[in-house]
């Protein structure tokens, strides 16, 4: 009998976790994971803030408020196995103001649904002794929550599959996915590669590529680009772990917020400008392509009709530094635009359904032997080893 194949597209965190979750599972399977890049997690994965969340924001009950518990305690399990950076810096979500503080109160219910562990809602004398230089009236403490590497652990994971007798093979955009007798020909510029199965993890490609292998249009990927900041390294050391801000429960964005990096930098952001570019991390960086992908997905201008007073706001702040960091500043009073320099971007794949809905929640789909990941924004990287084992069960039939 024929070595079964498994077909995985996209070389990120979460198809890699998906292969060693596979190789791990069936261990008679050939597993090959196809990367139009020339390296691992060079997209989302490469340009994430690092931060292993603990399950504060997420709807209890919902898969993200499931798989990231599961899967923030498998990573902090591999990274202690592997020698992989993992820091327990903890988290402050801070209240500025009166609105805020009743938010803070919603949000410490839905925390404590979602068992966040060693979660506790502090006033402003705490908010000093946790974060000295932090200001608010009300803040809630996660001490679990951490920091990590992540393209150091995508690497680790593609290093397990290649181990375990696995593939990855770059330079393999996928243009078309056809039935090929009882399995698929997944097709590039070169010769198809024939799977019995097919997982698709494209992130920013994700509603192109299962389009072309026959999923419906909806949702559609609409790209955000995320800006940050990083503070000097002389007031680096004014933030000890991370502090946040309470998140606006219309969006899934939570705010700009301060991040200390495993490298012991500190940065500031993101904030969420419209792309122009799937891949554009450049603020000039423009793909006529996207653009009419973009537009012409009847999702694109609902959701704009509904957010553009937040869209103009965002766009003020990622054409001035001062702008920028007068929002950042209330939260850290002693870190200025002065104090920052312009730092990297990332690009989020936002999906949005045709109502214009901001689709939140992880969002997966089944055709036959196509399991396409539809939507995994943050915590997707939290949540990875977990949404692998989810897909897998999928895939089992589970």
């Amino acid at each position: 009998m024929a070595e079964r194949t498994v077909g995985i597209v996209g070389a990120g965190i979460v198809g890699l976790a998906v292969g060693r979750e596979l190789a791990r599972r069936r261990p008679g399977e050939r597993v090959v994971v196809l990367e139009k890049e020339d390296r691992v997690a060079v997209h989302q994965t490469g340009h994430n803030s690092g931060v292993v969340h603990a399950g504060i924001y997420y709807r209890p009950g919902s898969l993200k408020a499931r798989l990231c518990a599961r899967g923030g305690a498998m990573l902090r399990e591999y990274c202690a196995g592997r020698g992989l950076p993992y820091e327990q810096c903890g988290k402050l979500v801070v209240a500025v103001t009166e609105d805020d503080v009743v938010r803070l109160g919603a949000l410490a219910v839905r925390a404590g649904v979602n068992l966040v562990p060693g979660l506790r809602r502090v006033g402003p004398e705490e908010i000093g002794e946790i974060e000295p230089h932090a200001a608010g009236l009300a803040g809630l403490h996660s001490p679990r929550t951490a920091i990590t590497d992540y393209p150091a652990i995508a690497r680790a994971f593609a290093g397990d599959i290649v181990a375990a007798g696995g593939e990855i093979r770059f330079g393999f955009p996928v243009r078309r996915v056809a039935p090929a007798g009882a399995g698929l020909a997944v097709f590039s510029g070169a010769e198809p590669v024939r799977v019995d199965e097919l997982i698709l993890c494209a992130g920013l490609q994700s509603d192109l590529v299962a389009g072309s292998a026959g999923d419906v249009p909806a949702p559609r990927i609409v790209p955000f680009r995320g800006e940050y900041m990083r503070v000097v390294a002389e007031k680096a050391g004014l933030v000890h772990g991370l502090i946040y801000p309470v998140p606006d429960p219309r969006y899934p964005f939570l705010g700009v917020h301060y991040t200390r990096r495993v490298d012991g930098s500190v940065e500031v952001g993101p904030n969420a400008v419209l792309a122009t570019a799937r891949e554009g991390y450049r603020r000039g960086d423009l793909s006529p392509r996207d653009v009419y992908g973009i537009a012409a997905w009847p999702g694109t201008w609902r959701m704009v009709a509904r957010h553009w007073r937040t869209g103009i706001g965002e766009l003020r702040g990622s054409l001035s530094k001062r702008a920028y960091m007068r929002i950042a500043r209330r939260y850290v009073p002693a870190i200025g635009a002065e104090d920052v320099v312009r730092a990297g971007a990332g690009v989020r794949a936002q999906a949005v359904d045709r109502d214009g809905s901001l689709v939140d929640d992880f969002r997966i789909h089944r055709l036959g032997a196509v399991i396409a990941i539809r939507n995994a924004p943050s915590p997707a990287a939290t949540s990875s080893m977990a949404i692998a084992e989810h897909v897998v069960d999928v895939l089992d039939g589970g």
